[in-house]
């Protein structure tokens, strides 16, 4: 009979030492392993999973470069603290946005360790760990000179063209992201009552968008020469295969490179929001279009665009209305 191999997998040390918080045996690879398996398990999007494999991996890099043992039973508040912010900060000239990023994932692996009981309470240094403070920056957006220049570069005589122009178009009507405008299927375009059904959300939470006649015309046009394909997904290459959110993001890089106008598909986000601010759409409506779960980016943009808004206050003040009617008498 032969030997057993007297050395256990790594599934197995897991199982033998989970639930146990008096043991160090389950190193930082296995525990980063389970970690990714969990997010697997709980659906998170792959974007989700290799951000925190990448971000872990880095944390990895940072701590081994200055000869610091990786072990998630000795990080404490202080190893974080001197070896990864102000690392991170004063050595490698990391932005905060950059470090805040690292510490979301650090902060949401170790919270598992404690959850799975492999650390206790005691042993999670994120228990003494806050984000940075960060100012709020202005979000670019498009001018209207912009969008009108933009949507003349796509060739209207080619299939991408048309394709690219209603995408552009969908954006800047909806404030969707690329990755769920890449996402919409043909059975989410509910014409009758204009709206489109957003399923590939970030959140997960599933939520309508309105579209307006001009929009609606426009999608039946691409629909007319889009035809019918064994796929049902709406954008699509020159292959009919669906259209990634690379080749979505390239497209429109390379026309705004044509008329030296920096364009990304998340600035007719950014673009949607000033613009819905300036007509005078509410937070609550921005929040149910944009489906961002918590009011805070909401109100960033209303304060980001209110010189916009004070702007567009002099057309309907109620005292220059009244007053102003009542000079004229």
């Amino acid at each position: 009979m032969a030997r057993r191999n007297n050395n256990l997998s790594p599934d197995e040390i897991f199982e033998m030492h989970a639930n146990s918080i008096q043991s160090d045996a389950i190193d930082f690879q296995i525990a980063l392993e389970k970690f990714l398996e969990d997010c697997e398990i709980r659906n998170c999007r792959p974007q989700t999973i290799q951000y925190y494999r990448n971000e872990m991996s880095v944390f990895y890099k940072l701590l081994r470069e200055q000869e610091i043992e990786v072990n998630i039973y000795r990080m404490t508040p202080e190893i974080i603290k001197q070896n990864v912010i102000l690392y991170m900060k004063n050595q490698k000239k990391c932005k905060t946005v950059t470090i805040n990023t690292r510490l979301r994932a650090l902060r949401a692996f170790f919270n598992f360790l404690e959850r799975e009981k492999i650390i206790s309470k005691k042993q999670n240094p994120f228990h003494e760990i806050k984000l940075l403070k960060d100012r709020k920056k202005a979000v670019p957006t498009y001018t209207k000179e912009e969008i009108h220049i933009l949507f003349k570069q796509p060739n209207l005589r080619t299939f991408t063209g048309v394709r690219d122009l209603t995408l552009m178009m969908l954006l800047l009507e909806t404030g969707i992201r690329a990755s769920e405008c890449v996402g919409i299927r043909l059975g989410d375009i509910d014409f009758q009552r204009s709206r489109i059904l957003i399923q590939n959300t970030k959140g997960y939470r599933q939520r309508y968008v309105p579209i307006q006649k001009q929009m609606k015309e426009q999608l039946k046009k691409y629909l007319a020469i889009r035809g019918t394909l064994d796929h049902d997904y709406l954008f699509v290459s020159i292959d009919d295969t669906p259209l990634t959110k690379r080749q979505m993001q390239a497209q429109i890089e390379s026309y705004g490179k044509k008329c030296g106008i920096h364009a990304t598909c998340h600035k007719f986000r950014h673009t949607f929001a000033r613009l819905s601010v300036e007509a005078g759409a509410g937070i609550f409506e921005l929040q149910a279009v944009l489906g961002h779960t918590s009011m805070e980016m909401v109100k960033h943009y209303v304060n980001l665009f209110f010189d916009d808004v004070v702007e567009k206050h002099r057309t309907f003040s109620p005292i220059e209305n009244v007053f102003s009617s009542k000079r004229r008498r």
